[in-house]
């Protein structure tokens, strides 16, 4: 799925990577816990979350994701979305909650293994 499909499903707005909407991502991920994702999460290209922090855009980039988006309508700050500009990082925030933008996803294929790829 393209990056802009999921910003076009979730009703997001993109903050910053408009060069980006085309890379194709296979899976995606949510949690407000950084330390999970950084102890559990393998091969996820979207990161969604609540979190409104630099460490979420630094683990994102530690774990190679290429896109986050903030749930809830939250805000990044500048700094936030400064360094996810450095990193390559695709940010958006969605009036979703997460529970309803993971089913979006899911239901519209995202993550539903290799089949997918």
């Amino acid at each position: 799925m393209k990056i802009s499909e999921i910003r076009d499903l979730l009703g997001a707005e993109l903050l910053c990577g408009e060069d980006c909407l085309d890379h194709e991502v296979y899976s995606a991920c949510c949690s407000d816990m950084m330390s999970d994702v950084l102890a559990y999460v393998k091969d996820q290209g979207v990161l969604l979350t609540g979190l409104v922090n630099s460490q979420v855009i630094r683990t994102a980039n530690m774990m190679d994701m290429v896109c986050v988006v903030f749930v809830r309508n939250k805000v990044p700050t500048e700094e936030m979305i400064s360094l996810a500009r450095e990193c390559g990082i695709v940010v958006m925030r969605t009036a979703c909650r997460a529970y309803e933008g993971c089913g979006i996803l899911y239901s519209e294929g995202l993550g539903r293994g290799a089949e997918n790829v």
